[in-house]
């Protein structure tokens, strides 16, 4: 079992936990949700709201009952709950996404300027930092640094942002300490073979 490292920034904000629990109900049913949120033994009793702030250590403690009910490894639920995370964002948060069309621009502008929005929103919001390295090549070095140890969740949107803009871009994990609280991958690109000719 992976062992988490205690943050003293222990509170993030509950619209993560509201759609952890929405996508949990909707991939793997309400009595299952249910059983996760019991067997978690929530401080907040797993009722959470968009714009309140909870201990993060209820989200850890949600996710591993959820791979002991499910067998589905911890890192994998937490990918599965990044891409889940950034599918719902462009649903909640259009206006990020108006005049971006690539991947790489979408994930340059998370910390200087979507995070600085959701600041706007969330006063209150601990956020990861997002630091975005453009190499000579124009792939992308890309470091995810978090009091909370959230760097699969992370993986997970990066690879989904990958592919809601369809672009042929690998993401390798170079670096990653063993508490998932900062990562450093690599975004390459690669050529996409045209069967059309």
């Amino acid at each position: 079992m992976r062992h988490w490292r205690v943050s003293t920034k222990n509170f993030m904000k509950g619209i993560v936990f509201t759609e952890f629990i929405e996508m949990v109900e909707n991939q793997f049913g309400i009595e299952l949700t249910d059983r996760v949120i019991t067997s978690s033994d929530l401080a907040s009793g797993g009722a959470y709201t968009a714009v309140g702030s909870y201990d993060h250590r209820e989200m850890l403690s949600m996710v591993t009952n959820l791979s002991k009910e499910t067998n589905i490894p911890v890192a994998d639920l937490s990918r599965v709950f990044g891409s889940y995370l950034f599918e719902r964002f462009t649903s909640i948060y259009p206006q990020f996404f108006a005049d971006i069309d690539n991947a790489l621009d979408m994930l340059a502008r998370i910390d200087d300027y979507i995070h600085m929005e959701v600041r706007k929103l969330y006063s209150d919001a601990e956020l990861p930092r997002v630091l975005c390295e453009r190499l000579p090549s124009g792939d992308m070095r890309l470091t995810y640094r978090s009091a909370r140890p959230f760097a699969d969740v992370a993986d997970g949107l990066i690879r989904c942002c990958i592919k809601h803009f369809n672009e042929p871009i690998n993401v390798t994990r170079a670096e990653n300490t063993p508490d998932s609280t900062h990562a450093v991958f690599l975004l390459t690109r690669y050529a996409k073979w045209d069967w059309t000719l």
